[in-house]
């Protein structure tokens, strides 16, 4: 098949579609039994994104059971801090940890941007074998963290509720934030420049905690460097689709966000009103979401009904069909099934 005839990609162009292609954010993941089985084969999780064998596998396990229409690679938005220098690893139950970049001294430990590639080599390896073993009407996302969410976890060295250690560096330390808000910048344009060079044929940036900021902090520490990211790739790929998710923001601070970066395709939250986002966003850029991921868990009638609303709501113009975030360890995949029927009319 045609790149230009593949579904997600039309959507991304502006199509409006009689049935919006869908995917699921973390569509490979741990509510599967077979992904479970090959991250047991893997011994941990970071073994399993760095394994291109074993991510082309679980990359492709809910294409096999689903018939999605688009694939996303198999790896984690910590990958380029680890490629960066920072120490990286996984507390079971907890999640993410990483050395922390809060003193000059700490950020003069991280190496340049250009150095990333040797650790991430695997991730590239893994997008080639996927474009090999897709079907040929799949297209393959790539995706990469935001700057903003990447730092809040590079100076908090984990997750945290309200990315405080984040805002504080922000305000105590200006200039070194900035430093750190740069270099993921420059290492992200370069890690989604390989993978595009390695066959992805679109690319996704997680701004995962992009509603903890607000006013200029948005407009400086999110917008702008998700601005230079799609306008760096654009220099090289002018035709290369880009979703952009600002999770979390306000509703103008997403119409600001596709404004200003001009991405292709904007991911919504579950939160976001459909009305709305068909009046001021829609007309603009394609809308990607945004069912509610807990649907795919409790499942029944409620399941059935949401999806039919969306799908009915954003019908008179470009969108995917998605989730307002990813789906859950404990979602039902048989739930994943009734959410898809109902998506294309069964």
């Amino acid at each position: 098949m045609k790149t230009e005839d593949k579904l997600l990609l039309r959507a991304l162009r502006g199509e409006t579609l009689p049935v919006p292609p869908i995917w699921m954010m973390r569509q490979a993941g741990r509510y599967l039994p077979e992904y479970k089985a090959t991250r047991a084969e893997a011994g941990d999780f970071l073994s399993l994104c760095y394994n291109p064998d074993l991510a082309t596998e679980v990359t492709l396990q809910p294409i096999r059971r689903f018939g999605f229409d688009a694939a996303i690679l198999f790896a984690d938005i910590l990958l380029v801090p680890q490629a960066l220098g920072a120490d990286l690893w996984f507390v079971t139950g907890e999640g993410p940890r990483l050395s922390t970049v809060t003193t000059p001294a700490d950020f003069a430990k991280l190496g340049p941007a250009e150095d990333i590639h040797e650790t991430l080599s695997p991730i590239y390896q893994t997008i080639r074998n996927l474009r090999e073993s897709l079907p040929a009407e799949v297209p393959l996302i790539g995706f990469a963290g935001s700057p903003w969410t990447v730092a809040t976890y590079m100076i908090a060295g984990q997750g945290t509720p309200d990315q405080g250690p984040a805002h504080a560096l922000m305000k105590e330390n200006t200039a070194l934030f900035e430093k750190l808000i740069d270099l993921i910048t420059e290492a992200t344009i370069l890690y989604l420049s390989k993978q595009v060079e390695a066959g992805a044929e679109v690319v996704k940036l997680f701004d995962s905690w992009a509603g903890s900021l607000d006013g200029l902090s948005y407009a400086k520490y999110c917008i702008r460097p998700t601005a230079k990211i799609v306008s760096r790739l654009r220099e090289r790929w002018p035709d290369l689709a880009i979703i952009g998710f600002p999770r979390g923001a306000a509703p103008d601070g997403y119409a600001a966000y596709a404004k200003h970066t001009e991405v292709d395709g904007l991911a919504i939250g579950g939160e976001m009103d459909a009305d709305w986002a068909v009046e001021n966003l829609q007309p603009f850029v394609c809308v990607q979401g945004n069912l509610d991921q807990t649907l795919l868990v409790e499942g029944g009638p409620r399941l059935v009904s949401e999806t039919k609303r969306i799908v009915k709501a954003f019908s008179r113009g470009p969108h995917i069909f998605n989730l307002g975030h990813g789906i859950t360890p404990d979602a039902d995949p048989d739930n994943v099934k009734r959410m898809i029927a109902a998506v294309r009319g069964g």
